[in-house]
Order: structure tokens, then C-alpha cells, then sequence
């Protein structure tokens, strides 16, 4: 049967706190679920005095974001102007209520003498126009300063955190507390980033509180004398702040609640409506011939929820719309009381009518200007603990501690130690990654000579890839050495490390970058030699496919920037009679239906390998002394398989070149050492010829691939 009536049932469920019970309510196809507090506590002082604390802590972070930005080129003047901007616009209102206190006093002379001083009446007038105008330019004069000086600010804040980004190390990067810290940091809103805000934040309340002081001095001068000027004043405002008091979280209490679904028709139509809506799942989509199936399955499962599919946000107005209190009882009232005494006092005094009317007139705007400006700063400063948090985080993001400390031993001493290789030795080596349980490597030991080529096989899960990452401190062992040219891999300085180092890891990565760019990081120090890019690219088989593409090396496999339209949807006919079409947009922009290239696994596999090609082929480069190559070949097939093993063989030179594979294949028949591992370890090791005539685990291993050729 459909839900085609809103269920609003609620029960109480045990809770596992002494002081609360849990009071479950039915919406639609959603159980909410709220805690009431059995014995709640009128007030509490601690946490409010807990979040002064933390204020106070924040504080010199915000004094030295100011310096910050006071010392970016450009900003001081900019500042300066916007400072002004605000504090004059803050100022304008005060100045316009006196000008209107300046009118009654007109009034009021006029009412008693019956005369009109007209030069200062055209004064007056001439002063409200100024405020009018002069309120309008200082906001075009703040709009026109924002812009430059939030450009200025992100720039420098965009630096600031592409610098505590890049210096994390692996391990610590992947851990959770550290990745919504650095999420936390990188909030940009609308292209603004947090120190702005932070500062827009701070020279608003700035500007409110000027305001309001300017306000209540003003206000105070002008009904100075005024029959029941203060009385209405007070009144007025009373009723006013009464209101916006009750608004206030100190006063009004929070609720904590939780709402979930588990109707079956509602989660499916919910899947569905991503299955036919995300390009992930289109492929299979079309080709399997799934739209009847899912429009029928949609269909069926839409009559039986009936009108209850709607999201939670929907319900949202029922949990959050605050119940009548009795706050806003009292409101209308003394919303009402100027009016009662103003009549009295009229009934009272008829010839005091018009200027007890204009009293009244300048007390309930300024009242109402104040209580805005009120309300403001209350809503502002709700937010000031998450900006100064935010820009305490921002500034601390830089300090986080990377897991994997650097060593202080230069590397090489000499530049020939390298030109002829490094030597890799492992001793007692046990390591298990962050939060698994089984270790991925436990007690390996073996040693690699200066100039030698090692090719470790075994099947995927062995701790092939492993090995490479340890030898490059991706991370560090928990038990056992591991020695990087003689010297303990712990004590050398991470930059000569990594840069002795060329890797190709079998997770490689194909940077948001074009094409050009993807190979040229391999050698930071000769990205700009086109020639040796496309050197790179023709060594790894790359060239031939890359000119092919439309924009050649500068081709981009996933745009980070895509293009964007209007919002006025393709094909939909506009009131003219005109049909939506960017046919001709696009290829006015020479935008392409698709902007992504596609390239096959093996194509991909081989910009990796000119990536590393680009680094440590080149016998000129000597700075490279190991190469370290996971599983390279495994997108390509056996012919291009046998040139990449035959052209790394040939040009590695005399670095040492350790090379990890599942595959027995030609490279092992070259290989001065052999280390054939299994889930337990290195189970056998020597030249490829030894090992078949140990006629073992990695020669029954090698007759059974080689008998799938024969």
C-alpha cells in the first residue's frame, strides 16, 4: 500500500544514560530520533567560559594573520581604504538620526513660535542628502577594495596552504585527524578564503559596535528634553531586544536529535535516481539495456512510497521552528505601549500632538535601525569562534609533524659514488602498514651490490611493492635496517635520498597535468627542455600516440578545469521559439564534447614510464644512482612488454635497478640477483640460472608460464 499520509507517531526508547531518554517520533519514511534530558541544568557555565578559553588562546593567531597580511605587497593602502569605508559607514547612521533630532527641533520651534528658521531647514535637507549619498559611495568605495584585496589575500593564503600540503610526508598525510585539519584550512566560500572572511568577520562587528555606540549617543543627545522621550525610548527598545534575546543560543535550548530511513522503496528509488544520474554507472547502463528495467523499477517503488519521498531537509522546518515562548507572548504588548502612552500624553497635551508624533516616528526607527544592527552583531559573533579556530588551525597546519623524520647525513659525499650505483641492503626487515593487522613484511633480509639489476618476483600480496616503498621511506620498518650505500637509510637527508632515487610505483600516478608536464616531473631540474621530454616519451613507446592527440603533449587526461555554460538548459525552447544549442558555442571556443582524452591502459602505463625515463635513462644524469620499477608492464601486452625489459636493460647504464614483477619474464634471464618471494617471505634467491637448477618453487613457477607460449 502507498504512504500517502504523513505519519506523525512518537514513542519513548531506552537510553543507555541515566539522565536522558530517547523519544522517537515517525515522519514520513524517517524515525527521528531526539534525547531529552531527564534533569536538564538551567544554565551552565563551564562550556561558555570553556569557549572564552579557547578565544583567548586564538587571539595571537588573528594578530599575526593581520601582520601577514599588512606585510603582502599591496595590502597596507587597501586595508587602509577599507578600514575608512566601513567606519564611515558605520558612522552615517548616528549622523542621519541627528540630522532628523535637528528636524523635530524644528518642528517643535515651529509648533511654539509659529515661524520656520528656513536656512537651517535647507541645511538639514542638505545634510540628509549628503548622508544618502555619502553612504552609497562608501559602499561602492568598500564593494570596488574588496575585490583586489581578497585577490591579494588568497593568493598568499592559496601559497600558504600549497606549502603545508606538499611537505606532508605519506603517512602522515593519510592519517584522518590530519586530513580534516588540512580540509578544515582549505574552506574556500565563493572563491574566499578563510583569512578574508576572518577579516570581513572582524571589521564587521568592528563596524557594528561603532554603530551602535554612534547610535545610542546620538539618540541619547537628541530626545535629551524631549517630553517622555527616554520613556518611549526604553519602551521601544525593550520590546524590541525582548525578541531578539530569545533568538539568542544562550537562551534558547539545543537539540540533539538524529533521523534515518529504512524504507526499502525509498533507498531504492534513491539508488536509481544515481544509477541513470552519474556518468560511473552510464557505460554499463546503455550497454546492458537497463532504462525499461529501472524506469519500471523506479516506477513501482515510487507508488508504494507515495508522497512520502522527499529528503530530510524538507522535514527540517518541524525540528527547527522554535516553539512560542515566552518571549514573544510579552512582544506584542510592549510592542504596543509608545502607541498607548503617546495617545495619553495627546488626550493629555492636544497641542503637543505633532511633536510627540515625530518623537515617536524618530524613537521607532532609530529602535528599529538599533535592534538590526543588534541582531547583526549576535548573528556575526556566533560565527567568530569557527573563523578564529579556523585561522588558528590555518596557521598550526604548517607545524603537523611528519611521521617520517629526516635524517642529517648529505648524500652523496662525492659525486662518482653514484655514477656507478648504489648499493640497497635490507637486514631483519618487519613492517605492517597503518591499521592492518598482518604485517606485510617480516624478517627480510638480502643485499643488492653497486650496478646490479635485482628482479623480485611472486604473486601479488607477497610484499613485493613493499620493499620499494620502504627503500624509499615512504615509510619506515618496524623492526630491522635497511642501508641505502653503506650508510643506514634512517640517518641520510630524505631531499639526497629521493633524489638518488628514480620510482616507478605500480600505483602509479598521472598527474591532473598535461601530458608534457606528467613526463617532465620526472626531472624537476630539466622540465623546460622540450627536447628531452619528447626523448622521454619516444624511449617509452609514447610519442607516436601522443602527437596523434589533438593538442599533442599539451593535452590534458582530466581537465582540472572544465568549461562552464549558462544556466539555461540544452535543447529547451526559449519564449521566442528558439531552441537551446551550444553547437555553436562550442565549437566557436573549440570546446569538444568531451574534453577528457581517453587513452588505453597501456598508453597510460607507458607516460609513467617516460616519467621515469625523463629522470634516470639519460647517462649525462648523475644524480640518479637506483631505479626502482613496480610492476612497469602489467597494462602492456607481451610485445611491448619484451621492448620496455630489453630498452630498460639496455640504457640503465651502471645504476643498480631493482625491479619487481609477478611475470617470469625476459628480464629475469639478465638478472644478477633474484629474489623470489611468497606470503611467508623470500623463499629463494640467485641468478636465474641457479634457481632452475635448484629446480624449486620459482623453477616450477617459470616452466608453467613458459609452457603457455609453447
Amino acid at each position: 500500500m502507498p504512504h500517502n499520509t504523513i505519519k506523525v507517531a512518537s514513542e519513548d526508547v531506552k537510553s543507555t544514560s541515566p539522565k536522558t531518554h530517547i523519544k522517537r517520533s515517525r515522519l514520513g519514511v524517517w524515525d527521528f530520533y531526539e534525547e531529552i534530558e531527564v534533569d536538564r541544568p538551567r544554565f551552565a557555565l563551564a562550556p561558555l567560559l570553556s569557549k572564552l578559553k579557547e578565544l583567548v588562546h586564538c587571539l595571537p593567531y588573528l594578530l599575526r594573520m593581520f601582520k601577514d597580511v599588512l606585510s603582502i605587497p599591496g595590502c597596507p593602502p587597501l586595508v587602509l581604504i577599507y578600514v575608512v569605508a566601513q567606519l564611515g559607514g558605520a558612522l552615517v547612521p548616528a549622523i542621519a538620526i541627528w540630522f532628523k533630532g535637528q528636524l523635530l527641533s524644528i518642528t517643535q520651534m515651529a509648533i511654539e513660535t509659529r515661524t520656520v528658521d528656513k536656512e537651517r531647514l535647507i541645511r538639514i535637507a542638505a545634510g540628509r542628502l549628503t548622508c544618502t549619498v555619502a553612504s552609497f559611495f562608501l559602499d561602492q568605495i568598500r564593494a570596488k577594495v574588496e575585490r583586489p584585496l581578497n585577490a591579494h589575500i588568497r593568493r598568499w593564503w592559496a601559497l600558504h596552504c600549497f606549502h603545508a600540503y606538499a611537505r606532508l610526508d605519506h603517512p602522515t598525510y593519510n592519517k584522518t585527524e590530519v586530513k580534516r585539519q588540512l580540509q578544515d584550512t582549505t574552506d574556500d566560500y565563493y572563491g574566499q578564503s578563510v583569512i578574508w572572511r576572518t577579516i570581513e568577520l572582524a571589521s564587521d562587528i568592528v563596524s557594528i559596535v561603532t554603530r551602535l555606540v554612534a547610535q545610542t549617543l546620538v539618540l541619547v543627545q537628541v530626545l535629551h528634553g524631549q517630553p517622555d522621550g527616554p520613556l518611549l525610548a526604553v519602551l521601544t527598545l525593550f520590546a524590541q531586544v525582548l525578541v531578539c534575546a530569545a533568538d539568542m543560543p544562550i537562551l534558547r535550548s539545543t537539540r540533539i536529535w538524529l533521523a534515518k530511513t529504512v524504507d526499502h522503496d525509498f533507498i531504492k528509488m534513491k539508488g536509481w535516481k544515481h544509477v541513470v544520474r552519474e556518468d560511473l554507472h552510464r557505460k554499463e547502463f546503455v550497454v546492458g539495456n537497463l532504462a525499461g528495467h529501472a524506469s519500471s523499477e523506479f516506477k513501482k517503488a515510487s507508488e508504494r512510497v507515495g508522497d512520502n519521498d522527499t529528503d530530510w531537509s524538507e522535514w527540517g522546518y518541524l525540528i527547527d521552528w522554535p516553539l512560542p515562548s515566552i518571549w514573544s507572548v510579552f512582544h506584542q504588548p510592549l510592542a504596543q505601549l509608545p502607541q498607548i502612552i503617546f495617545t495619553l500624553r495627546a488626550a493629555q497635551y492636544p497641542m503637543s500632538i505633532p511633536v510627540s508624533l515625530a518623537s515617536l516616528s524618530l524613537i521607532q526607527d532609530a529602535a528599529s535601525k538599533f535592534v538590526w544592527s543588534f541582531q547583526d552583531m549576535i548573528y556575526r559573533m556566533r560565527g567568530i569562534e569557527h573563523q578564529l579556530t579556523a585561522v588558528k588551525k590555518l596557521y598550526e597546519v604548517a607545524k603537523i609533524p611528519n611521521v617520517i623524520p629526516d635524517g642529517t647525513i648529505p648524500f652523496p659525499e662525492e659525486a662518482s659514488q653514484i655514477r656507478s650505483g648504489v648499493a640497497l641492503e635490507f637486514r631483519n626487515v618487519s613492517f605492517k602498514y597503518p591499521d592492518a593487522e598482518k604485517c606485510a613484511l617480516r624478517n627480510i633480509s638480502f643485499s643488492v651490490e653497486p650496478g646490479q639489476l635485482c628482479v623480485i618476483v611472486g604473486s601479488n600480496g607477497s610484499g613485493k611493492s613493499t620493499i620499494l616503498k620502504l627503500a624509499t621511506r615512504l615509510y619506515d620498518p618496524e623492526e630491522g635496517e635497511i642501508f641505502f650505500g653503506g650508510h643506514d637509510i634512517r640517518t641520510l637527508k630524505l631531499y639526497d635520498l629521493r633524489q638518488a632515487i628514480s620510482v616507478l610505483f605500480q600505483d602509479y600516478t598521472l598527474f591532473p597535468l598535461s601530458i608534457r608536464d606528467n613526463i617532465a616531473m620526472g626531472d624537476p631540474a630539466t622540465a623546460h627542455d622540450d627536447d628531452r621530454v619528447r626523448l622521454a616519451a619516444r624511449l617509452a613507446g609514447a610519442e607516436s600516440f601522443v602527437d596523434k592527440l589533438p593538442d599533442g603533449f599539451n593535452t590534458y587526461l582530466e581537465p582540472p578545469v572544465s568549461t562552464e555554460y549558462s544556466s539555461t538548459p540544452e535543447g529547451q525552447t526559449l519564449f521566442t521559439g528558439r531552441k537551446v544549442n551550444y553547437d555553436g558555442l562550442r565549437e566557436a571556443a573549440g570546446v569538444k564534447s568531451t574534453e577528457a582524452a581517453a587513452l588505453s591502459g597501456g598508453q597510460m602505463q607507458r607516460l609513467a614510464v617516460a616519467r621515469t625515463y625523463m629522470r634516470s635513462v639519460m647517462q649525462e644524469h648523475s644524480e640518479v644512482g637506483l631505479l626502482l620499477l613496480d610492476e612497469p608492464s602489467a597494462a602492456l601486452d607481451s610485445a611491448a612488454e619484451h621492448e620496455l625489459f630489453d630498452r630498460l636493460r639496455k640504457l640503465r647504464g651502471n645504476k643498480t635497478m631493482v625491479f619487481s614483477t609477478h611475470r617470469f619474464g625476459n628480464l629475469t634471464k639478465h638478472a644478477d640477483l633474484i629474489l623470489y618471494m611468497d606470503e611467508s617471505g623470500i623463499v629463494e634467491s640467485g641468478t636465474h640460472e641457479a634457481l632452475l637448477k635448484r629446480d624449486g618453487e620459482y623453477a616450477r613457477l617459470w616452466k608453467l608460464q613458459a609452457q603457455a607460449f609453447v
